[in-house]
């Protein structure tokens, strides 16, 4: 079974920020470059619009791409080019977090689980699942040994 991760404002305006430093940080040369100089460098124009385009493409990418799938032995984490397998013998507990800051995280939105595992460097992961009530079910499924306070 698969879930995608849920989205909400925060996150929103977390990316949206993170976007428009990256803009101003590459593209701001950019306009210098081209409207106020007499003699373009076209080079660094055409590397700095580049690497615009390449960070941006890797937050919308790290973003949009999170989903939560499980499979027979494990619960695979995906988000972006970040990936996590985690066993559900090795699985803890479960419960809720608002800390999205800190911490292994892959998720989109402040209502987030955190999954605490065996053999994990952070101790946790933090995820945000959009139908969180039918992930506990599945997950208490797989792994019916994990401590859960009523969620």
């Amino acid at each position: 079974m698969k879930f995608r991760s849920k989205i909400d404002r925060t996150f929103i305006i977390m990316m949206s920020v993170a976007l428009f430093i990256v803009a101003l940080a590459t593209l701001w040369p950019v306009a210098y470059e081209l409207f106020f100089t007499n003699s373009p460098e076209y080079t660094a124009i055409w590397i700095m619009t580049v690497l615009f385009f390449v960070c941006a493409g890797f937050l919308i990418w790290i973003s949009l791409d999170i989903q939560y799938i499980f499979y027979d032995d494990f619960l695979y984490v995906k988000g972006g080019p970040f990936r996590s397998k985690i066993k559900y013998k090795d699985m803890t507990k479960i419960n809720k977090s608002s800390n999205i800051l800190a911490g292994y995280r892959i998720l989109s939105s402040k209502d987030a689980l955190e999954i605490h595992y065996k053999n994990s460097l952070m101790g946790s992961i933090i995820i945000s699942p959009d139908n969180q009530e039918q992930f506990i079910k599945v997950l208490l499924d797989k792994a019916a040994h994990i401590a859960h306070a009523r969620l």
